[in-house]
């Protein structure tokens, strides 16, 4: 099993180090998405108390031109705190800061998609939009083959992995334990847990959160889990289908529901909404991952769990439809639906933006309306 380098090195002298007192300084470390809308970038600053809310976190600024978001000859970029956590690898009162980033103008780079979705977000807030993101990865060794799989072979075919028990069926438990309490310390919205269908594949849940916390949680979910990894040696992939052939793709299916679907008689709002969605089914694909649909092209089959990419569809129960109304949901004519077609390597703003444009400002057609102020 191919590991890192540096998860060779020894925890124990480290952890020398890191009982040290750190006297009243504090560090922050500075999160933000990088050029391709999918990788993380971090760095460090030193504060000199301990910030209590984002007003006490300062601007800080980037190389650009070393994270795909700018050429050399102009390459400052401004990082933005817009959400703070407590550090799970620092430990308190340590911070770990996600943040946006503007161009060298004080515009928006082009992969922050929180922008625009705060601002939509704001529009709706009198509905109290809540999400749900089921977020699947993949474990994988540092050559990208499968944690735990034979190394050159296949394991079993899938069945007996899904929730499974036993070390022959749960492949880098301690991952995902690791991860889980690390998101729970630095007060990340995780609710839960499991095995996924492919060996190696794992999902997490992060909500329910109201606009724009869905993101922001979500995101630091994912850069916990990188950290978690790379401490462990390995890697956790967002891809949407890892594995080609017979083997379950990864997605993040993302839960919805307002204050009116939630209450008596919220059965008729649900239908209302898909109804909407099924008239906007390509705008959606192309929100639902970073590449405008190619990469949930590869998952989007209408085989493994899915729905075809093409095709527009909802039922109750239904795995295999675009859109899932839980059974509950049914019986109780109140609650929220499920969007099984964000791929695993979605921008969550982008997607539950996109929901709230169409759902709940009943916007139509293939392009997303611009809002002056």
């Amino acid at each position: 099993m191919a590991t890192s380098a540096s998860s060779h090195l020894s925890k124990a002298v480290k952890q020398q180090y890191m009982e040290l007192p750190q006297g009243d300084k504090v560090q922050a470390m500075y999160i933000w998405i990088d050029g391709t809308g999918e990788g993380l970038r971090c760095k460090t600053r030193t504060l000199d108390s301990e910030p209590k809310s984002i007003e006490d976190l300062p601007e800080w600024n980037f190389d650009g031109s070393s994270t795909y978001q700018s050429e050399g000859s102009n390459s400052d970029m401004y990082l933005i705190p817009a959400a703070m956590f407590r550090d799970p690898f620092r430990k308190d009162p340590n911070k770990l800061v996600l943040c946006e980033v503007l161009k060298y103008n004080r515009k928006p780079a082009e992969t922050n998609l929180r922008k625009t979705c705060k601002k939509v977000m704001e529009m709706v807030e009198n509905q109290c939009p809540w999400f749900g993101m089921e977020q699947e990865y993949t474990i994988l060794g540092t050559d990208g083959h499968p944690f735990g799989w034979p190394s050159n072979g296949f394991p079993g075919p899938q069945g007996p992995y899904y929730c499974g028990v036993g070390a022959d069926k749960a492949y880098g438990r301690d991952i995902v334990e690791a991860h889980y309490r690390a998101c729970l310390y630095a007060g990340v919205q995780i609710c839960g847990t499991n095995a996924e269908v492919m060996p190696a594949q794992w999902e997490f849940q992060v909500g329910p959160c109201e606009g724009i916390n869905m993101g922001d949680h979500l995101w630091i979910a994912r850069f916990i889990l990188h950290r978690v990894c790379e401490d462990f040696g390995v890697v956790a992939s967002f891809d949407p289908k890892p594995i080609p052939g017979n083997w379950n793709g990864a997605g993040c299916h993302t839960n919805f529901s307002t204050k009116e679907m939630r209450e008596e008689g919220g059965l008729k709002f649900i239908e209302e909404s898909i109804e909407r969605l099924g008239k906007r089914h390509r705008y959606h694909i192309r929100a639902y991952d970073p590449k405008g649909g190619l990469d949930n092209a590869r998952r989007l089959t209408g085989h493994h769990e899915t729905s075809n990419i093409h095709e527009f569809s909802a039922g109750v129960a239904n795995r295999g439809a675009s859109i899932r109304i839980p059974r509950s949901v049914g019986q109780e004519k109140k609650g929220y639906f499920e969007d099984r077609r964000p791929s695993a390597n979605c921008d969550p703003y982008a997607v539950t933006e996109a929901l709230i444009r169409t759902c709940l400002l009943n916007e139509e057609g293939d392009e997303p309306m611009d809002y002056k102020n």
